[in-house]
């Protein structure tokens, strides 16, 4: 849950928006028509001209000023990322959508998340699949975005403290796998806990060189092969590997 879209510079609001109520709505739903539009100029690096139905149907319900410090519910429906303490963000909305997308899950699918951050991603994929197992390194954002998960109904989210890297083996196999920390190559231990058949979306890279978000498949003969999606920019995958 830590990124920024990296192609081009972002046109940042300078007022406010309402806080409360039906102004709250009104702004996601203009953030939902904003990440539809990035879809589309994106789509020769995605391979996608549009984003899923069930994408959209999902950054339309889930409520992202949930997801913010009480100090930022103003800045929730911005197109960007904001910062959610702990030196971490929640990442900007039309990375979350586009990621969530690559993975294409589906109904009943189990998903492994590496990095909670503040449930929000969590939130969407939720939406869509069947479960969510999701890993946070960083012990308070981890138990601060499980009870909020809870306390939004989503129960069929699993949250943990615990190093992603090494995934969740005693759940596994995952449909699907979402790494939202870059790291500076594919964790084998997750690699092993994805599906034959299964994605994952991982950012590949430094943290202050050249990242790119990129699409594993593993295929059903057990293969592996990957591509290149487009540059992005998240906060390292951190712990003891």
């Amino acid at each position: 849950m830590r990124s920024h879209f990296a192609l081009g510079a972002l046109i940042l609001l300078c007022c406010a928006l309402p806080a409360r109520g039906g102004a709250l709505d009104t702004a996601r739903h203009g953030m939902v028509k904003e990440v539809i539009a990035d879809a589309a100029e994106t789509a020769a690096y995605s391979g996608s001209s549009a984003l899923s139905p069930q994408v959209i149907a999902a950054l339309e319900k889930v409520e992202r000023h949930r997801f913010v410090p009480p100090g930022l519910v103003a800045l929730a429906y911005l197109n960007r990322p904001l910062p959610i303490g702990y030196g971490q963000t929640i990442s900007q909305p039309f990375i979350v959508a586009l990621m969530t997308d690559l993975m294409k899950v589906k109904a009943g699918d189990k998903v492994l998340e590496i990095g909670t951050g503040s449930g929000y991603q969590a939130a969407i994929l939720a939406e869509i699949a069947g479960s969510v197992y999701s890993i946070e390194i960083i012990e308070p954002l981890g138990k601060q975005a499980g009870e909020r998960l809870q306390s939004l109904g989503y129960r069929n989210v699993k949250t943990k403290v615990g190093d992603g890297y090494y995934g969740w083996p005693e759940a596994a196999p995952f449909d699907a796998i979402m790494v939202t920390a870059a790291a500076s190559h594919v964790p084998p231990p997750l690699l092993k806990q994805l599906k034959p058949g299964g994605r994952m979306v991982i950012p590949l890279g430094t943290q202050f060189m050249t990242q790119s978000l990129m699409v594993v498949e593993k295929k059903l003969d057990g293969s592996v092969t990957t591509r290149q999606i487009l540059p992005v920019a998240f906060v390292p995958l951190t712990g003891g590997h």
